[in-house]
């Protein structure tokens, strides 16, 4: 017998007027996105079956169908508790056709590539691995979807705001009668995430409830909807320069562009504006911004703290390989901790899709003949090397043409070692550099341009690059000492003997070309003895001091070469190390456990952010320069000295989530803290008060004022979170950019969750100012 209440049956005239207002509300959302009469879109909304596929005997019919609200998706769960049976398209990362999953991959057969399609999830490491009844469906589900992805990000934060609150009115209005109620006024504050107590709300209510009846509707709801996300802070700073009958006029955008925005632009620059963002055509066509233009432009990319102009590839790409910092991954085919965790190619399509450039491989003899990846010494799960390569093949180019390099970590004998070769040339193809460019012997490293599109492998060589150059150049196999980063412990126990040798396969040395493995000794011997294309990799601990012992050395030997640093071998929970101390000094390859949410992987997506988020960093002139003596450690006067003061006023928030959604009454109590991370000179945090049971629109106005030395190496951070007098205060969103990237003036600045994902509609409003020191 079942212990949850029955809802009452509808007869059969109540169910056809909820399915027509269904119809109705739905046809509503559709015309909102500007997707009316879209054949894909019609078809999501009438839902179908679709086969989910979990394993080889897993798989099971379910049916699928997208909501009224055009936000989120229902699906047929026959799990009776504990499932949420939807899901937001805010919540889609990307839609993938075909077979492109590991599941898809290894539980489905060729023959239905076209029938297969895998939904991405932005904040889950699983996918949701669906099979349609034929291409045609299949194709539709993947239009639908990507349509409602692509305009659900491309709607201004005044159109998200406007489908959202509305969407939430819908489910406040509990008896669907298109009036509200006090009570379900005060239900939507909370779905808002506003507690507000009751005489406030009364007095909302009755400001609205104009004919006094007891009830919002029609344009008292208008009236509601406009209290609840009137901007007061906007609508200051816009009655101060709107000077021309109540509204900016050109000149008037011009100036506040100039004395709050600190722009260089000129009228031709405002004209443009008001022609981009302004909605009302009378006040365009009298060149003239109104509030609601102005809000718009404020909420968008002119708006935003980031440069736009720093979002495509703008950095010169034609210097030599190691003048740049490369966004990095460890153990890349993991999805959890080092010790028990899955090891997954998605983990590779994770990585390379979030633009990492550098990518790691522990390779190990695997079962009949054909090698494997896993860590070593663990009960982490192994995946086949060859399905590896496919998938980085697949991937590697997608969100950067700029070169990937693979970190080979190699265990395997003699005769895997020669397949593992095999499968790098037949799979990768022309893609691979098996031999320096131009086939002569190279003094210093290519650049990116010159190597876009292409895959370097690093590794163990046996002989010096120019005896691959050499007529007379014969080399066989040989033994190298072996690289084990698994035995690595920071308290300096070893997980295994460390092996010394290992026989190298001839075929396997010879694709190393740019990126040689070698042991580091140190920094005389490094300058003295190698060539630039020999690299060392070195543990975080040995890193870390070398960076606060030997900073000008450690950065003058990255003037020559690569160096690559890796988390400690203690560090078996997949955490990280703070990757801005290794560049400070120049360190270009500083791989983190992409994997792990984290402080650490914030700063990293940030320092990558900027450059078409092409995974390479042109470093500061000072840190390729011969001549250069900085340390960041012992501020010397140099060209990195540029003293300024950094001033940023936290003014308010828009729209953060609710952290506990399932419950009604749980509203948020955010604080804001700004976040410095450069030299240690310039590391500062500081902090607003937290605002009690507001996570709509609270506002703050706090100043803070930082003293920056080295601004080109510094990283600005922003972090939300929850307030808990009793414990750790709860994360709800950050951004971290370059302050280099950072924009002065009232600047509007995005939400990510831990995973980095854009929160939709969610923000921070901000005055930044960043001038010479006095």
């Amino acid at each position: 017998m079942s212990c949850l209440p029955k809802c009452p049956k509808r007869t059969e005239s109540e169910e056809e007027a909820h399915r027509e207002k269904a119809r109705r509300v739905a046809q509503e959302n559709v015309k909102r996105l500007g997707l009316d009469g879209d054949p894909d879109l019609q078809f999501l909304l009438g839902g179908g079956e679709l086969v989910k596929v979990r394993s080889k005997s897993w798989k099971k019919n379910r049916f699928f169908k997208l909501q009224e609200d055009c936000k989120t998706l229902w699906y047929e769960s026959h799990k009776k508790f504990g499932r949420k049976q939807t899901f937001a398209i805010d919540d889609i990362d990307s839609v993938r056709k075909g077979r492109q999953s590991e599941g898809l991959n290894n539980y489905t057969h060729d023959s239905v590539e076209d029938q297969c399609f895998s939904i991405i999830f932005k904040d889950r490491t699983k996918n949701l691995d669906l099979m349609a009844a034929s291409m045609e469906e299949a194709k539709q589900w993947v239009n639908g979807l990507d349509k409602l992805i692509s305009t659900t990000q491309n709607l201004n934060r005044q159109q998200s705001t406007e489908h959202w609150i509305i969407s939430c009115m819908r489910k406040a209005d509990k008896n669907s009668d298109n009036m509200m109620t006090l009570k379900e006024m005060k239900h939507l504050l909370r779905q808002v995430n506003i507690e507000v107590d009751d005489t406030y709300a009364a007095e909302i209510f009755k400001k609205c409830d104009e004919s006094d009846s007891g009830t919002l509707e029609g344009s008292e709801i208008k009236l509601f909807y406009d209290l609840l996300t009137q901007r007061e802070e906007i609508d200051i700073i816009y009655g101060k320069y709107s000077r021309t009958e109540g509204q900016m006029s050109a000149e008037d955008l011009l100036n506040f562009l100039w004395k709050e925005q600190r722009e260089p632009v000129s009228m031709e620059d405002a004209l443009k504006l008001i022609d981009k963002y302004e909605v009302d055509q009378t006040a365009k066509q009298k060149k003239r911004m109104s509030k609601d233009g102005f809000l718009i432009y404020m909420q968008q990319e002119d708006g935003c703290i980031f440069n736009p102009a720093h979002k495509p590839v703008y950095q010169d790409m034609h210097q030599p390989l190691n003048h740049y910092y490369i966004s990095s991954s460890h153990n890349t085919y993991l999805m959890a901790d080092q010790l028990k965790g899955p090891s997954s190619t998605e983990a590779y399509i994770k990585a390379l899709m979030k633009g990492c450039r550098c990518v790691e491989l522990d390779c190990w003899d695997g079962p009949n003949g054909e090698p494997v990846i896993y860590h070593g010494y663990t009960l982490t799960s192994k995946v086949l090397f060859k399905d590896v390569i496919k998938v980085i093949k697949e991937f590697a180019f997608k969100t950067s043409d700029y070169p990937v390099i693979l970190s080979l970590e190699n265990h395997c004998t003699v005769g895997q070692q020669q397949l593992m070769a095999h499968h790098l040339i037949s799979i990768l193809g022309d893609a691979l550099v098996t031999k320096p460019l131009g086939n002569i012997m190279p003094t210093s490293f290519p650049s990116p341009e010159e190597l876009k599109g292409k895959i370097l492998i690093k590794g163990k060589r046996l002989k010096k690059l120019n005896t691959s150059l050499s007529s007379n150049g014969v080399v066989e196999d040989g033994t190298v000492s072996e690289e084990d980063e698994a035995a690595d412990c920071e308290d300096g126990q070893k997980a295994k003997p460390k092996k010394s040798k290992i026989k190298l396969a001839k075929e396997l040395s010879d694709i190393v070309v740019y990126c040689k493995s070698v042991h580091f000794n140190s920094f005389e011997h490094a300058n003295e003895m190698l060539a630039f294309y020999e690299m060392s990799s070195f543990k975080e601990s040995k890193a870390i001091t070398l960076a606060e012992t030997s900073a000008t050395a450690f950065m003058h030997h990255n003037m020559d070469k690569l160096s690559r640093i890796y988390p400690a071998g203690s560090r078996t929970d997949s955490s990280n190390y703070n990757p801005v101390t290794l560049w400070n000094v120049g360190c270009q390859i500083v791989a983190l456990n992409f994997q792990t949410p984290s402080k650490e992987m914030h700063l990293n997506q940030g320092r990558f952010l900027p450059n078409g988020a092409s995974g390479y960093i042109l470093k500061p002139e000072f840190q390729t320069s011969l001549s250069s003596q900085f340390d960041p450690s012992k501020l010397s006067e140099g060209p990195w000295l540029q003293k300024k003061t950094l001033n940023v006023m936290v003014i308010s928030a828009q729209q953060l989530p609710k952290l506990n959604k399932d419950k009604q009454s749980s509203i948020v109590d955010p604080l804001v803290k700004v976040e410095i991370y450069g030299v240690p000179a310039d590391n500062a945090v500081k902090g607003t008060h937290h605002i009690v049971n507001n996570g709509f629109n609270p506002m703050w106005n706090e100043n803070f004022q930082f003293q920056i030395h080295v601004p080109e190496l510094a990283m600005l951070r922003f972090v939300v979170e929850d307030y808990d007098a009793g414990s750790h205060n709860d994360f709800i969103g950050q951004y971290c950019l370059p302050l280099s990237s950072a924009k002065n003036g009232y600047r509007h600045v995005p939400l990510l969750t831990k995973r980095g994902a854009t929160i939709s509609s969610a923000g921070l409003f901000v005055h930044l100012v960043l001038m010479e020191a006095e």
